[in-house]
């Protein structure tokens, strides 16, 4: 084994073990990655060249020599096994995997310019928190590569308004209303940029047809107070590592009605136990926030923190509950949501994602009589115009000042 074979794989044991892997998986990844390594020694291709294209192409070429050992195909799903292992490695040895593909033309050079001329004005002059220039800069680029497959080139100087409907036709089948209505509004954001930028001599973002939604159509799903209490009773009897996480992060949901993805940054640094505060980094705004540590949520996370949260050098709170220890995706929380509504019993119509419990917050303030703007900072909200959709959840409430009107009797 040559001396940097020998590295890598030194480094990749290194990296699985401190992840708190398996001793099982650390040697079946070592394993296919050493043997992905040899045969880039034997074909005298450097590891920085490698690219998903050549990793597909070598597993086919795994599944042959498969074949060739052993007399027989492998299992239909065993190739995921050697691309795991391989994966792990690309990680652990290049600075990005797997890689921005490069340019294939002129035309694509000059979208990847712009797309990140725009991405960089998002960050420095706008400001705007992560997940928002994630959601804009995948519109954009999307919009570059149609584009480019439409006309052949990224000619924004010649972008057109049948250009702009043709898009959004394209984007329209299986979108709710409300999913075209934010692609619209990502799809303004760029042609403002290509206008702001002196690409395109007029600005096309009004130009830009999105579907007619009405002022607080619809009433979400929330959850009532006493559905909250139960799912929080049911949750708190699970004292795995996995219950105790998902306690905490219920606790989160319900007392201060955070978002997935406040919940999800919170690190370990942002609880002041001795001053018994949570700081907050809001999602939309990208702001801070203090706010008092409830003591139910502090104990609820300090127990998962001692007896359930893996031991990691990760600062996020919380992790995934197996290997990699990685921070919780949206979908994540997502899954723990409604994983512990169905063991608790209840069933939703609508929603039923972690937002659910943010409705929920909103209503029982409304009811306690709480002052709109206190609302609106306990929410993260900008203004009070970003609260008031939430007037509308408090539909028993409305129902107990119906005024019964007088009926004119109807003569036969």
């Amino acid at each position: 084994m040559s001396s940097s074979k020998s590295e890598e794989l030194s480094k990749l044991r290194g990296t699985l073990h401190r992840q708190r892997y398996s001793p099982t998986v650390i040697h079946n990844y070592c394993l296919y990655a050493g043997q992905f390594l040899a045969y880039l020694e034997e074909h005298e291709i450097d590891l920085h060249d490698v690219t998903a294209d050549f990793v597909a192409e070598y597993l086919c070429h795994a599944v042959l020599q498969f074949q060739k050992d052993r007399g027989r195909l492998p299992a239909p799903r065993w190739a995921s096994i050697p691309r795991s292992g391989i994966h792990a490695l690309l990680r652990s040895a290049l600075p990005e995997w797997p890689p921005s593909p490069p340019a294939a033309n002129e035309a694509e050079r000059v979208a990847q310019e712009v797309c990140e001329q725009y991405e960089q004005w998002l960050r420095a002059e706008r400001g705007l928190a992560n997940p928002s220039i994630t959601a804009l800069m995948w519109e954009a680029r999307h919009f570059c590569k149609w584009l480019i497959q439409r006309n052949g080139k990224a000619g924004f100087a010649d972008l057109s308004v049948r250009d702009i409907d043709a898009y959004m036709d394209s984007r329209a089948p299986g979108l709710a209303r409300k999913s075209l209505k934010d692609v619209a509004e990502r799809l303004r954001g760029f042609l403002r940029h290509l206008h702001r930028s002196k690409l395109h001599g007029d600005d096309l973002s009004g130009h830009v047809i999105a579907p007619l939604l009405y002022a607080y159509e619809g009433i979400p799903s929330i959850l009532t107070t006493e559905q909250i209490a139960h799912v929080l009773e049911v949750a708190v009897q699970d004292v795995s590592p996995l219950g105790l996480r998902d306690h905490a992060i219920l606790q989160l949901l319900a007392k201060y009605g955070l978002r997935s993805g406040e919940v999800g940054r919170l690190q370990i640094e942002d609880i002041n136990w001795r001053a018994e505060t949570i700081r907050v980094h809001r999602s939309k705004s990208n702001a801070t926030a203090a706010l008092p540590l409830m003591e139910t949520v502090g104990e609820a996370i300090l127990r998962y923190l001692r007896d359930g949260r893996p031991d990691t050098d990760v600062r996020t709170i919380f992790l995934r509950s197996r290997a990699p220890y990685q921070p919780m995706t949206a979908s994540g929380l997502y899954g723990v949501v409604k994983r512990r509504l169905g063991v608790a019993g209840i069933e939703l119509i609508g929603k039923r994602g972690p937002h659910i419990f943010r409705h929920a917050r909103a209503v029982s303030m409304l009811r306690a009589s709480t002052p709109r703007k206190i609302i609106g900072d306990v929410l993260g909200h900008r203004s009070l115009e970003a609260t008031v959709p939430y007037l509308k959840l408090a539909t028993e409430d409305l129902r107990a000042i119906a005024i019964n009107l007088p009926c004119r009797e109807v003569r036969q």
